[in-house]
């Protein structure tokens, strides 16, 4: 067992909001509720990088911009014009999606090439890379293979979901890719974490990250349990 502070158990959250409605003055609360709960980043559209990067400025927030989103479906080329894009406008995160066509092909040279392509960016510009498999549309040993090419490439993250598939993160997925990466890469896990119990247990299976847009009530709950316990920290 560890100790966890609340802000540390925070600090794992990508505060988020993906929702293709989502007006400025979402993005605007979206980074107000950060600041307040200090979380880690805001996880939003591409094109809401700039927003958030005026909203966070001096802060240590970071914007995690959502690249080929939610499919993946765009070429090589097209992810690392969005990607750079994404940087130059305010970006400090960066979350893309895979070409699961090309996993499903077993072109595994085309996921590779891709994913060496978009961390060489982040890694020269000091952003933060994460790779989204979308495991709800894979098999176990697609997850397995995957998990075997990011050992070799070293995004900072691989990634569980976009949260828009027909199902999000599971336990045992988690537990594969955490078994399967070690600490060679770290693991976020996101969609359909919504309660204190689910975020909880994806810490404990060694998930790193936490996307979800359900932070506040998330935090809200394990503050309002340390106050009835008498206590500073959560043990997970």
């Amino acid at each position: 067992m560890k100790k966890y502070t609340l802000d540390d158990l925070s600090r794992f959250i990508d505060h988020t909001n993906l929702k293709a409605d989502a007006a400025s003055a979402d993005i605007q609360k979206l980074c107000s509720e950060a600041k307040k709960y200090h979380f880690k980043m805001v996880a939003i559209n591409q094109v809401q990088s700039a927003l958030c990067a005026q909203e966070l400025k001096g802060t240590d927030i970071n914007i995690g911009a959502a690249i080929a989103f939610p499919l993946g479906q765009t070429t090589i080329e097209a992810k690392v014009f969005e990607t750079k894009n994404a940087i130059e406008i305010g970006a400090t995160e960066i979350d893309y999606v895979i070409n699961i066509t090309e996993l499903k092909n077993q072109n595994y040279d085309y996921i590779r090439n891709e994913m060496q392509q978009i961390v060489d960016i982040c890694r020269g510009k000091n952003v933060i890379s994460k790779v989204i498999f979308e495991n709800c549309y894979l098999t176990k040993a697609e997850i397995v293979k995957l998990c075997e090419i990011a050992k070799q490439v070293k995004p900072d993250f691989i990634k569980t979901s976009t949260g828009f598939g027909p199902s999000g993160a599971t336990f045992e997925d988690v537990k594969l890719m955490k078994d399967t990466v070690g600490d060679t890469v770290k693991v976020k896990a996101a969609g359909g974490i919504r309660d204190v119990e689910t975020f909880l247990k994806m810490v404990s299976l060694g998930a790193e990250r936490i996307g979800t847009s359900a932070g506040i009530r998330i935090i809200d709950e394990l503050t309002l349990q340390c106050k009835k316990e008498n206590r500073s920290f959560i043990e997970i």
